[in-house]
């Protein structure tokens, strides 16, 4: 997959007095170390970020600081549990209990209705 454009976002050193809690965030990049970095990105990334630091009144830097202040907020970085997903494997391969997809969709579509589904429960399946 070959990338489309690149662009460079150098912000001024400054040494503000800024608190990093009492600064609203769109001046978040000014309070910080300025690291230039150069991206390749694909053109619809590159217009999106230029689209919503616009919105926003704010430089590319910022908009993708709060992107990824997001990401690290609901990603768990060290990563996927093996051992727990190996467990499971194991356990239905031992057994084939399952709940099917298409069960779970029809338990959910009916939260909050009159005829709200009761949980399924795994059956044996293949």
């Amino acid at each position: 997959m070959g990338f489309a454009c690149s662009f460079r976002v150098e912000l001024p050193r400054t040494r503000s007095l800024y608190h990093l809690d009492m600064a609203p965030l769109c001046y978040y990049p000014l309070c910080m170390n300025i690291i230039r970095r150069t991206l390749d990105i694909d053109a619809d990334t590159d217009a999106r970020l230029r689209e919503m630091a616009s919105e926003r009144g704010q430089e590319v830097a910022a908009v993708l600081a709060e992107a990824v202040a997001l990401l690290d907020s609901v990603v768990d970085i060290a990563g996927p549990d093996i051992a727990e997903d190996r467990r499971r494997l194991d356990a239905f391969n031992r057994t084939r209990a399952a709940v099917p997809l298409d069960d779970v969709k029809d338990w959910v579509a009916s939260w909050g209705s009159a005829n709200e589904r009761p949980r399924p429960a795994p059956r044996k399946i293949g």
